[in-house]
């Protein structure tokens, strides 16, 4: 309903992460809008002249940089324009708490957690594509939410899709909820090819365009386990009614079985400008110029189970969900050292895998992995485990 939101205030936007791939999404979608959105804030991780542009492109009135170091550059980029630019971990929580009706949580990687938390607090309404509030953190991240009141608006594509997909019906009507993964580069390579994968062929993936790390994450299936962890907190459903499916066109990307026997499937083409915009906007919506959808020129659509044994970190990480506690804290943060390791090349792919589990295993049987008792905690359990588990690769592939 575009026509009736240019004729209500603009609704005003913080974009935290607005020099990586959501942000430029988000960017697009917000200048297609012309009128409806103001974008009150902007924060990134060292990037200075890039988000000094991306401030000046929105009309943001704050600037926030996680980097210290990049705060002369981001000065220097926004001298004249009126811009205020602030740098460090604090600046980024300044950001997030800017007076806005919606805040993007869109920082990739633990360093997120804090500001998109800090928003919460301050009662902001939180469209969410940092996964590691939830996966790091999610039950004291939703707790908060509950009692300030926020609502956590999902913009990952697949949690996009099923809160699109479910139509305000309750956690307790569903059956079973299906989160799609692509298969990633390797989907149809054998055990022995996938082995000898180098970072460049784990980089190379068919349909979707993201950081390095998530582009991993997709090759491994690992960021399926992860979407799963996320989707038990913003949907409020039992780990046993979750699964994954194999879809190689990615163009369903959640589906939500109810207990009449009822599906219904979230699709759309693999283009992040149409969770964005729909988070966005909601409860609204706003016109965007992604390709639109034409299922008689795709054709077929096909959908297979996971395959455990070529994709161990799929088996990993739902391990972790059905262990709950500190487990899937755990698991993202060894995830997130190996997989920079193979990145490196000290680790092949196959040892990303291998590694996370025994990280998760060492902390199972030391009986540390209690459920944290707030954000500050499960940071905590975070940085120590990423401290342990560079700690195992030392002498590794040097």
């Amino acid at each position: 309903m575009l026509e009736s939101l240019t004729d209500k205030p603009r609704k005003k936007l913080t974009i935290l992460g607005a020099t990586g791939s959501i942000g430029r999404s988000a960017e697009a979608v917000i200048l297609g809008a012309p009128g409806v959105f103001e974008t009150v804030a902007v924060a990134g991780g060292r990037d200075a002249k890039n988000l000094a542009r991306v401030a000046k492109s929105l009309g943001a009135r704050f600037a926030a940089i996680a980097e210290p170091g990049s705060y002369a550059e981001l000065k220097v980029e926004l001298a004249g324009s009126g811009i205020e630019a602030a740098a460090g971990p604090e600046a980024l929580k300044e950001a997030a708490c800017q007076p806005a009706d919606l805040v993007v949580g869109a920082i990739a990687g633990a360093v997120g957690v804090a500001p998109t938390y800090a928003a919460v607090e301050a009662g902001r309404h939180v469209a969410l594509a940092n996964k590691e509030c939830l996966v790091c953190a999610g039950e004291p991240f939703m707790r908060k939410a509950r009692e300030m009141g926020v609502n956590i608006l999902p913009m990952d594509s697949e949690h996009n899709a099923i809160f699109q997909a479910l139509g305000g019906e309750r956690a307790e009507k569903i059956e079973k909820m299906w989160l799609t993964a692509s298969g990633g580069p390797f989907r149809t390579w054998n055990a022995e090819q996938i082995a000898a994968a180098t970072p460049e062929q784990a980089l190379a993936h068919p349909n979707w365009a993201m950081g390095p790390k998530v582009t991993i994450d997709s090759a491994s299936l690992m960021n399926k386990g992860l979407e799963l962890i996320e989707a038990m907190h913003i949907f409020g459903i039992e780990a046993e009614k979750l699964d994954v499916l194999v879809h190689p066109q990615s163009i369903v990307h959640g589906l939500v079985s109810f207990a009449d026997g009822a599906v219904t499937a979230g699709m759309a083409t693999p283009d992040m400008k149409v969770p964005i915009a729909h988070c966005l906007a909601w409860p609204h919506r706003v016109a965007t110029k992604a390709r639109r959808l034409d299922l008689a020129e795709i054709g077929v659509l096909t959908f297979e189970k996971p395959d455990f044994a070529r994709f161990p970190a799929l088996r990993v990480a739902m391990d972790a969900l059905a262990a709950g506690g500190a487990m899937p804290t755990i698991l993202n943060a060894a995830n997130e050292i190996m997989v920079e390791a193979f990145l490196k090349n000290r680790i092949t792919f196959n040892e990303i895998a291998k590694r996370v589990e025994a990280i998760c295993e060492l902390f199972l049987r030391e009986g540390a992995a209690g459920a944290p008792a707030d954000v500050d905690a499960a940071l905590a359990v975070d940085h120590l485990v990423r401290e342990r588990s560079a700690a195992s690769l030392v002498g590794v592939g040097a």
